[in-house]
């Protein structure tokens, strides 16, 4: 996430979890899942604002982070 602008940076990462303070993660998960780009959602108590995320290779990393870029850019 440094690469990502300072606003960009409220997304918070923990292990294979994400979360976002301002943008809740089923949305996200709906925004990805258009894009193609697939992460687990838990609707349970406790985490059904994280989305679980495992990346496999540097371009389905490029394709997360322009993901979130663009989109965070467009919330703002």
């Amino acid at each position: 996430l440094h690469l990502l602008s300072r606003r960009q940076r409220q997304m918070c990462i923990r292990d294979r979890f994400i979360t976002h303070e301002k943008v809740a993660a089923r949305e996200l998960f709906e925004a990805l899942k258009i894009k193609k780009i697939y992460v687990r959602y838990f609707n349970k108590p406790r985490i059904d604002n994280y989305l679980r995320v495992t990346i496999g290779t540097d371009e389905e990393m490029d394709a997360l982070l322009a993901f979130f870029r663009d989109y965070l850019k467009k919330k703002a």
